[in-house]
């Protein structure tokens, strides 16, 4: 097994090159697993995935720290790839909650994890601005104190909760590059010329939100023009998965007919990932 140092020290290097690289998300140590088999160098759990699975609703606060976690340290254990984690909003709304579920992060051998700035209140969805800086700074004394790098990648929400507004988007990622954070992201932006504004307003890292329905179908060489240096795909395969899923009980139970198994793998070639 690669330890995790050895991972870190490979997962920085992957955010310092030139080009972009997309960061597989996996939302069990299965799909890890597939993942792993594939030309993936790096992978990051999905708080959707994870949600899903569970049968319960994202951005409710119905996944603990714990349970979301264990989750993490499943798929640590099942590929030897630098594992980072979707964080959510640390688990806790104090700065000592996001500082902390920081450091429980680093025992369970992640590389990397993100805290966003949403609450998870729908009618005050998005902390305030001081407020959510103290928890990034907090997280990232953290992160810089232990004994390898780790890649904290700091959110701000506003796109995903109704609030498009890019200056203050970018402010808050300035910020949080100031407070210490490694990476910076704000999910829901699929403009072109905002994705570019956004890299060119902040010095480290900018991770982009791909797989979203409807928005534009950039690809890893354009977002790497536009000067996105890490690209992620959220809960995308998660959907697509149970979208497939979906598709192949309707078509049993409303038609009686079983025709999605043509397009399904044969045991044996999902055996061979798992090996």
């Amino acid at each position: 097994m690669v330890k995790q140092s050895e991972k870190a020290v490979i997962f920085k290097a992957l955010h310092e090159r030139k080009q972009p690289f997309v960061i597989g998300n996996p939302w069990d140590a299965g799909s890890a697993r597939i993942l792993t088999s594939l030309k993936y160098e790096a992978l990051s759990t999905t708080s959707a995935g994870l949600a899903f699975s569970l049968g319960r609703k994202d951005g409710t606060a119905a996944v603990s720290r714990a349970e979301a976690l264990a989750n993490a340290q499943s798929i640590v254990e099942a590929t030897n790839l630098p594992v980072a984690a979707d964080l959510e909003n640390g688990y806790g709304h104090a700065p000592e909650d996001a500082a902390e579920t920081i450091r429980l992060a680093a025992e369970v051998g992640l590389v990397g994890g993100s805290i966003e700035d949403a609450t998870g209140d729908a009618a005050k969805p998005i902390y305030e601005f001081d407020h959510a800086v103290e928890r990034i700074a907090a997280a990232a004394e953290v992160a810089k104190s232990l004994p390898f790098p780790f890649m904290l990648v700091a959110r701000a929400e506003n796109y995903l909760h109704g609030r498009p507004d890019l200056d203050e988007t970018i402010k808050r990622l300035q910020a949080f590059e100031k407070a210490g954070a490694a990476v910076l992201y704000a999910p829901g932006l699929t403009r072109p010329e905002d994705i570019r504004t956004v890299c060119a307003s902040v010095t480290k890292p900018v991770n982009v939100l791909m797989g979203l329905k409807g928005a534009p179908r950039l690809t890893v060489r354009q977002l790497g023009e536009l000067g996105v240096r890490r690209i992620s795909i959220g809960s995308g395969f998660s959907r697509a998965a149970l979208t497939a899923f979906l598709h192949a009980a309707r078509e049993v139970i409303d038609d009686g007919t079983f025709g999605f198994a043509d397009e399904t793998l044969y045991i044996s070639d999902l055996t061979a990932m798992f090996g």
